[in-house]
């Protein structure tokens, strides 16, 4: 690698200076802060309505298994069209949604079953517009800069997901959640304006794109390519790559170690081996996020090029160890020093991740390789979380445990693996 690469990768400053960079960091921070209104502002108004548990597990599992259902497809049409078009078309679906939402709500006429219908198309929506977030990214920043520019928008997501429920959470007891939904309907649209302002550089042949274009090419009788052939497509080539199947398994691997235990077993820890302080389970997820936070712009200002797959390795590693230390620490500071650390190994190898499948993923496929990653993450993370219930229910300890060792196997076989040893 160039010193002159070198250099733009660390100089935080490169990716700001461009105006599409600028305009797609506002747009996903405005969209991340939506999406923390609406999980409070469904949760709210569910419980007000039904007094019911169960009711709200079940509009948010309206809400994500259409997205989970429907990522595929999303990712297989961010190929075929613009990412920015696709991320308009949902940001403004989005804002629609919220705004009649919230005008049931002002008028009195919002009954469960609305909601229902509401929280599923919200679900089925996003599901286009996170595939197209995550893949367009190159089109708009030069490969040079991918680092820095991941870096940034790691940290502006880590702040937007704390910010929206908070913010949510203040809107709906200063006001109410037709209220929260109707700011969340704003905050689409704040995207969609900042979506519709990016400009996307011009389309430069990428090494391997040209294998990925044939797939896409419709055949000799020229019919058009379906739908489910691209999703074929997506699939083979994502399984074909021993670098890319090994770091998918590896990636849905590690959601479902940390899925359960950072959110059954932290708040486990706050409920039963911290005095049932429920501000100590603030503490323990605002350590995890200023960590990773941290960890992202490390990654932004490191002077070395380090190779991807030693370091998927050792970060399997400062989380199993990580792990342990939460079974054994009793008290919050230990606790909080220990969930610091942890993100902070998150941030750090998430941007180099980021960038490495950004780089390496030519751009006529990447948002099928990247739909196919969000999918294993979505199915593994609710196994995660039985899983973790189930251990909590014998011993707080035995999720963290059995997480710890589970990572360290991760990390063993990562080293085993010749192909994913070699990624750069």
């Amino acid at each position: 690698m160039s010193g002159t690469e070198v250099s733009a990768q660390r100089d935080i400053g490169v990716p700001l200076r461009q105006p599409a960079f600028r305009r797609l960091w506002a747009a996903q921070s405005f969209s991340l802060l939506g999406d923390g209104f609406s999980y409070v502002a469904f949760a709210w108004v569910t419980l007000s309505l039904t007094r019911s548990s169960l009711a709200l597990g079940a509009i948010l599992s309206a809400q994500a298994i259409p997205r989970a259902g429907l990522t595929l497809v999303g990712g297989a049409i961010t190929d075929r069209m613009s990412p920015r078009i696709l991320m308009l078309l949902s940001s403004c679906a989005r804002a629609t949604l919220m705004v009649a939402v919230a005008a049931l709500g002002f008028s009195h006429l919002l009954v469960l079953w609305m909601l229902f219908l509401a929280a599923a198309v919200f679900g089925a929506v996003d599901a286009f517009f996170q595939p197209a977030r995550s893949s367009i990214l190159p089109s708009i920043i030069e490969p040079d800069q991918l680092r820095a520019a991941n870096g940034l928008l790691l940290t502006g997501a880590r702040i937007a997901s704390v910010a929206g429920p908070a913010a949510g959470g203040i809107v709906v007891a200063a006001s109410s959640s037709s209220t929260a939904f109707l700011v969340d309907g704003i905050c689409f649209a704040l995207c969609a304006y900042c979506v519709a302002a990016v400009r996307e550089r011009a389309a430069q042949q990428e090494p391997g794109a040209e294998a990925a274009e044939a797939e896409d090419e419709p055949g000799q009788d020229d019919k058009p390519e379906s739908l489910s052939s691209r999703i074929r497509a997506g699939l083979a080539y994502a399984w074909s790559d021993p670098r890319i199947r090994s770091m998918l398994v590896i990636d849905a691997a590690v959601t479902f170690c940390f899925s359960g235990p950072f959110t059954v077993g932290f708040a486990s820890l706050a409920r039963f081996r911290l005095a049932d302080d429920a501000a100590a389970l603030g503490a323990l997820e605002g350590a995890m996020t200023a960590g990773t936070i941290l960890g992202a712009l490390i990654a932004i200002a490191i002077h070395r090029h380090m190779r991807l797959g030693m370091m998927i390795a050792a970060l399997a590693g400062w989380l199993a160890i990580g792990m342990f230390l939460m079974a054994v620490t009793d008290n919050l500071p230990g606790l909080i020093v220990v969930a610091l650390g942890m993100g902070l190994g998150i941030g750090y190898q998430g941007v180099f991740g980021a960038s490495w499948v950004q780089r390496e993923v030519p751009q006529a496929i990447l948002g099928r390789v990247i739909a196919v990653d969000m999918v294993a993450g979505y199915a593994v993370a609710p196994v995660s979380l039985i899983l973790a219930g189930v251990l909590g229910q014998k011993s707080t300890a035995l999720i963290f445990v059995v997480t710890a060792v589970l990572l360290a196997i991760v990390g063993l076989g990562t080293l085993l693996s010749r192909p994913v040893r070699g990624m750069g």
